[in-house]
């Protein structure tokens, strides 16, 4: 597929959160999480893009969530584990898998939060419960991920769903040196800090946010030695141009709250 053309002129982006919205989402929310888990291993594949591309591809009501003009694309390799219920001990063979999304940022009502286009995991049942109860739109696949060294990781995935675009990723890639907490407003806040996401319904007629909870991400420098990837172009989108932006994150222990139609 073509390469993403260089925007034209930014979107207007009305109620746009603020630094203080964005602050504000840090705080855990009331009640109680529904889930609790644990997020590691990530490695962070930013592309900056053309918004007028991805916001065709939104419900209605959701807005791009711009960074200096740009709307940002993500594919996100890492490994879930410690999941488990509010209410129950973690259950072997459901309490740890790997998971590989799509996604980029958006907002409502100044609100900003995560859109996933796709997020494939190796557990089934996690895939069924995501679906079923959350309306997110996992997909199975088979996945592996290596450590040849402290510092290098090796990630592999290809989509076993049924019914399914086909798609497969792999990856090669050495951590570097922590980096310092990510500065409000800074890029890497932007790209990282994210206590929200959001969700429809088929028809896309309805809306629904899930909080999430969590301390600010220990991100580090990495390099990216090896990358095939045909996981946005399955969506219909064209390859992003140049080089991602790339962190290294984890681990962070994670509480989710129930979705909420908005």
């Amino acid at each position: 597929m073509p390469a993403f053309p260089l925007p034209t002129s930014p979107l207007p982006a009305p109620n746009a959160p603020t630094l203080s919205d964005r602050l504000a989402l840090r705080e855990r929310p009331e009640g109680l999480p529904l889930l609790r888990q644990q997020w590691s291993e990530l490695l962070f594949l930013h592309w900056a893009v053309p918004a007028e591309l991805l916001q065709p591809h939104l419900p209605p009501r959701l807005k791009i969530d711009l960074h200096d003009g740009m709307a940002w694309l993500a594919v996100v390799p890492f490994q879930m584990s410690k999941v488990r219920t509010r209410l129950t001990p973690e259950v072997p063979g459901t309490n740890a898998f790997l998971e590989l999304n799509v996604r980029t940022y958006v907002h409502l009502d100044g609100v900003p939060g995560v859109w996933f286009f796709s997020l494939d995991a190796t557990s089934a049942l996690a895939v069924w419960v995501a679906r079923t109860f959350f309306r997110l739109p996992y997909l199975r696949a088979d996945m592996r991920m290596e450590r040849p060294s402290a510092d290098l990781r090796q990630f592999t995935a290809t989509r076993t769903h049924d019914g399914a675009p086909a798609a497969s990723f792999r990856a090669t890639w050495k951590i570097g040196a922590p980096l310092p907490p990510a500065e409000p407003g800074s890029l890497a806040f932007f790209l990282t800090e994210r206590y929200a996401l959001y969700t429809s319904n088929k028809a896309r007629t309805k809306l629904y946010r899930g909080r999430v909870a969590h301390a600010p991400w220990p991100l580090s420098t990495a390099q990216v030695l090896h990358l095939e990837s045909n996981l946005i172009e399955g969506h219909g989108l064209p390859t992003p141009a140049g080089k991602p932006v790339v962190h290294a994150g984890g681990p962070v222990s994670v509480e989710l709250w129930p979705m909420q139609q908005v």
